[in-house]
């Protein structure tokens, strides 16, 4: 198991034929070019529903309209993520706080240009097991404790950042070395979220996302073998628990192929 804040991909080896490819990424942070993946890859998965791609329009076009309102709406949000988007806009040599999530949609338009399939590896709203999942997060984030615990969020923050930088590496060679503070950023943000809905919800959550990606990696081989490669952008700290998640081989998911629309896709 690497590092928890260790750079670069991991490469997953299914015992059925196939790899995952995981990516780490930041949220909101722009990658430099040396950061992005470059070995071949067959098709794309995300941690998201469908409805993710809406979500993306319309947040291009909220900045088409007014640049910076999607950061700023960020900012007054509160919480673990605002306290994230004000800090890490301070952060020097990394650009942060852009919407939509900039490596995810690029690499999803990226696949989209290039006709590669697309995996929503979040189940769709009318999945069963999926709403009792979701039952199990909001019971867990409405506990009296962690509401109570929410009114003193900043000096939660603090003390999670201090413990975080122990857990700091250095960026790869040639880019800004405060990617390391970013990474700490994200991390922090990323604790406290999983904070909110307990870990064994989260554990839940992730042997069921893995089960699905081995599903869409078993779509892959379809085409292309036990050579296929299935690209999984997520962020940094979130890694390792669904590398976990795979080691554990849950059962694979059949999951389905859904077609987004290429209006307006250009790699950036």
């Amino acid at each position: 198991m690497p590092a928890r804040l260790e750079w670069g991909d991991i490469h997953w080896d299914d015992p059925d034929g196939g790899t995952i490819v995981l990516h780490p990424v930041l949220p909101t942070v722009v990658y430099p070019r040396k950061m992005r993946p470059r070995a071949e890859w067959h098709g794309l998965a995300l941690l998201e529903s469908p409805d993710v791609v809406d979500m993306w329009i319309q947040e291009e076009k909220d900045e088409a309209e007014s640049p910076g309102i999607n950061l700023s709406h960020g900012l007054i949000s509160g919480g673990a993520f605002g306290i994230f988007l004000d800090e890490i806009s301070m952060v020097e040599d990394v650009t942060s706080g852009r919407f939509p999530d900039p490596e995810p949609r690029r690499l999803h338009r990226n696949a989209v240009r290039h006709e590669r399939p697309v995996f929503f590896i979040e189940p769709t709203a009318d999945d069963e097991e999926w709403n009792k999942h979701l039952t199990n997060e909001a019971k867990a984030a409405s506990h009296w404790k962690k509401l109570l615990g929410m009114i003193s969020i900043g000096g939660k923050w603090r003390k999670r950042v201090k413990k975080n930088i122990f857990d700091a590496q250095k960026p790869p060679k040639g880019v800004s070395p405060n990617l390391g503070s970013a990474a700490v950023l994200s991390a922090t943000w990323w604790d406290l979220s999983e904070w909110i809905v307990s870990p064994e919800v989260g554990q839940a959550r992730d042997v069921r996302f893995a089960s699905r990606l081995r599903g869409a990696l078993a779509s892959l081989r379809s085409a292309h073998g036990s050579d296929a490669v299935l690209l999984l952008p997520l962020y940094l700290p979130h890694r390792n628990s669904v590398l976990d998640a795979l080691n554990s081989l849950p059962e694979q998911e059949e999951i389905s192929l859904i077609t987004t629309s290429s209006d307006g896709l250009e790699e950036e």
